[in-house]
């Protein structure tokens, strides 16, 4: 011994706990109490255990210190919806991808989890419900759906994107969808059509309410009284924009542009329409939502509004992140990210 420290070769394998506070002469409780960033340690100690981690090579036992610190290091990333739509729609690889540049840096893992199903949500209350995650971001939420309610009684730290209401009671993140859809029917308006009309979501999806008001507001901004004829519901999928597409020609057939709820209904309204021979734009105009991939790549290149995802993304993963080190905080904060109108050929 030198100095209270051992001197002498390294033992073989990988450095444990006991051997940095023999290498610092310094307690256990001292070496963890360092290693988890804890304040009531004197500079000097604290260079100390620094110096022997570095010597030694010591790496904490991350499971270890998630334990002791009641933590998992872990995050879930909900999406309550068929697995079919979360990888036909770019919206949510590009959450995706904001969520994980908010994490990279941090020791958190993602699990992706799919709720779209009562056997999956069931499953899921049942991991939640076992502290198996330190906190969850929801996308894609419904009006109805039973998660949000079931994460506050668990008291598991949740941030959702895109409010079920107006007084959502979770952290939130959002786009100002109703802004996003009264620039696209306002710059249609300003391009001389008329009859235009608009590929809804689903209702029970507060977002799809928010850009049908939107679609609304512009129209009467214009003294244009929104015609029940123009307006046709879908899902959010291509297909169920074919179908809401064909239906609108039925009904008006002189209608001169349609707004899609989202590019995805954009891209299946534009096949109806190029089935009954109608040009776009020439003959009818049509504007999307989200400025996905698919907007830049289809024939003409789709008029569309941006939403900042990637940003939606990594600001849910912020806000989580925050309330995970923070857990008694009462702070939910509603966070609306303004939208963009990107111009394209189809408008």
């Amino acid at each position: 011994m030198v100095n209270g420290r051992t001197t002498g070769a390294r033992s073989a394998g990988r450095p444990t706990l006991e051997e940095v506070a023999a290498r610092a002469g310094v307690g256990r409780g001292t070496v963890s109490r360092v290693i988890n960033g804890s304040p009531r340690v004197s500079d000097a100690t604290r260079a100390a255990v620094e110096a022997a981690v570095a010597e030694l090579g010591y790496v904490p036992n991350r499971a270890a210190r998630a334990l002791a610190a009641h933590r998992t290091d872990a995050i879930a990333l909900v999406v309550p919806e068929p697995e079919a739509r979360f990888f036909a729609e770019p919206y949510f690889s590009d959450m995706v991808r904001g969520v994980g540049a908010a994490l990279a840096d941090t020791e958190m893992q993602l699990l992706l989890t799919f709720a779209g199903s009562d056997r999956e949500r069931r499953r899921l209350a049942q991991y939640l419900a076992a502290d198996r995650v330190d906190g969850v971001l929801l996308v894609s939420v419904h009006a109805d759906d039973p998660l949000p309610d079931l994460l506050e009684q668990l008291r598991i730290p949740a941030v959702i994107s895109g409010r079920r209401s107006a007084d959502e009671p979770l952290a939130a993140v959002d786009s100002d969808n109703t802004d996003g859809a009264r620039a696209a029917v306002s710059h249609l308006l300003a391009r001389g059509r008329r009859a235009i009309a608009t590929i809804t979501g689903r209702l029970d999806v507060y977002g799809a309410q928010c850009r049908l008001d939107g679609y609304r507001d512009a129209l009467a901004a214009a003294g244009l009284v929104p015609d029940e004829r123009l307006i046709a519901p879908a899902d959010f999928t291509e297909e169920g924009g074919r179908r809401a597409m064909r239906e609108l020609l039925e009904r008006r057939p002189d209608l001169d542009a349609v707004f899609a709820a989202s590019d995805v209904m954009a891209a299946g309204a534009r096949r109806a329409l190029r089935e009954a021979g109608r040009r776009i734009p020439d003959d009818v105009a049509l504007v999307g939502f989200d400025d996905s991939a698919i907007a830049r790549h289809m024939d003409p290149a789709l008029t569309s509004v941006r939403q900042p995802i990637e940003e939606m993304g990594r600001t849910m993963a912020d806000v989580l992140l925050r309330q995970i080190a923070a857990p008694d905080t009462t702070d939910r904060p509603q966070l609306v990210l303004p939208t963009e109108l990107v111009v394209r050929d189809s408008s």
